[in-house]
């Protein structure tokens, strides 16, 4: 699933929009599985941040977990309406933590340096695809 979303238009500003998010998020990945925790959807995030298959989840728990304001500011990064935004984010947020923990552990880094590094994953998982 993830490596279809940067192939289309707006693929990469989809993944670099939802990287931002996660890093600008308080606690990084890990605040965004505490956020779920909180939701009472702690399995949902367990599942992509743990060694196991993914568990998918809906726009309408992204909309839950995410304050209006958050998925608002991310639809309008791409050009989309909230609902178009967080059905997106419901896709791609469960294979991008999973990438950005790959030891089964959310990652402890915050802020610039979780950018950084997903940047880096984005870049090696979709520089073919951006180029074309």
């Amino acid at each position: 699933m993830l490596g279809s979303q940067g192939e289309g238009p707006g693929g990469n500003a989809l993944l670099s929009g939802a990287m931002e998010l996660l890093s600008n998020h308080p606690g990084g990945a890990s605040g965004l599985a505490s956020a779920f925790e909180q939701n009472g959807l702690g399995h949902l995030a367990s599942s992509w941040i743990g060694n196991g298959e993914n568990l998918p989840v809906s726009a309408d728990h992204i909309k839950a977990v995410l304050c209006d304001e958050r998925v608002s500011e991310f639809a309008s990064k791409l050009g989309t309406s909230p609902d178009t935004a967080a059905g997106h984010l419901s896709e791609i947020l469960p294979g991008l933590v999973d990438k950005l923990s790959p030891q089964g552990q959310a990652p402890a880094d915050e802020g610039s340096d979780l950018m950084s590094t997903g940047m880096g994953l984005l870049s090696g998982l979709f520089g073919k695809g951006t180029s074309a």
